[in-house]
């Protein structure tokens, strides 16, 4: 199948290029892997790959200090989601009932001892 050299080949041998360059040990290797990633990726002619290449380059700091500390923001963006979730069910309320339901929500309390017919929510 390589040897027909179709795009979608291409396009998923770097893609899986890209996923091995996470499996790197050390950040010098990481960041060695990407750069060989990026060169090959941007020599693709692949127009949405060369446009991914480009976005990564753009975040290539942010990219490279993760693989320093390994940090995401995925528990704020959790938290922010069920914020968001508790701003609508208050909307009409003052600030006090948005901080109580917010509360309700995030403190993930179990009415079901306190009240046998509540529904979990």
């Amino acid at each position: 199948m390589a040897k027909l050299n179709l795009k979608s080949i291409r396009a998923m041998q770097i893609r899986e290029a890209f996923q091995q360059v996470y499996v790197a040990e050390s950040t010098e290797q990481f960041e060695g892997l990407l750069n060989n990633w990026y060169y090959w990726a941007t020599h693709s002619q692949l127009a949405p790959i060369i446009k991914v290449a480009k976005t990564i380059k753009r975040h290539w700091d942010g990219i490279v200090s993760w693989k320093k500390s390994q940090i995401n923001n995925g528990i704020l963006e959790g938290l922010n989601s069920v914020l968001q979730a508790a701003k609508r069910k208050a909307r009409g309320y003052k600030m006090q009932h948005f901080k109580t339901i917010a509360y309700l929500l995030t403190g993930k309390l179990d009415f079901s001892k306190i009240n046998a017919n509540c529904l979990p929510t």
